[in-house]
């Protein structure tokens, strides 16, 4: 194999990606966060902000995107979303192939990728880890979020495959409706497991 072996991180909402992806950072393995790029790419200054405005006028202010009135744009919009990916995904898969020529010489990385599914970002992967929980759990972690309703968390499951799909597609599944040492304790062995096969 030429370059690292590149893991797929991803889950539905709720299920602890986030959380797993820091405890892949605390075993070594370097993460690429697709959520942190955007941020960054939609940030005071970034090259991209005029095709923003242009596209969706009044999003954008001398700090950056103002990301709640753009939210607010393209949720449940197909057409508007489409416009805003167009946009940024070639701008994040820049700097996804500058994290990846980065690490270079590192036998794991993984991507952090929230609608890896859902927009087929699959493309490129040895492998894809699928973060899970109970419905139960990842119902009353969601509804604990600030501003977050009912209906608005449907309506976001609506809009992402649905977990025993994903579970079902996976290479490798964790979960994290266990105790937090269960978790990590399984994130090591993964890591362990996968470096061997790098190798």
């Amino acid at each position: 194999m030429t370059g690292p072996f590149i893991l797929g991180l991803t889950g539905s909402i709720g299920m602890g990606k986030s959380a797993v992806a820091h405890m892949l950072r605390n075993c070594g393995v370097p993460v690429f966060d697709a959520d942190a790029a955007v941020h960054v790419l939609q940030a005071p200054g970034s090259s991209l902000l005029p095709a923003i405005e242009a596209a969706f006028p009044g999003t954008t202010s001398p700090d950056g995107v103002v990301r709640q009135e753009l939210g607010a744009r393209v949720f449940g919009d197909r057409a508007a979303l489409a416009r805003l990916e167009a946009i940024m995904h070639p701008a994040v898969a820049v700097m996804r192939a500058d994290f990846l020529s980065e690490h270079a010489d590192t036998p794991l990385v993984a991507f952090d990728i929230p609608l890896l599914y859902e927009k087929s970002h699959g493309a490129g992967l040895d492998a894809v880890l699928v973060v899970s929980a109970p419905a139960a759990v990842q119902r009353a972690r969601v509804l604990a979020r600030p501003g977050m309703t009912e209906a608005k968390f449907d309506q976001i499951l609506a809009l992402q495959v649905p977990d025993a799909e994903k579970r079902a597609r996976a290479d490798y599944v964790i979960d994290t409706g266990c105790a937090l040492e269960e978790t990590e304790r399984a994130i090591a062995a993964l890591v362990s497991k996968l470096r061997t096969l790098a190798a």
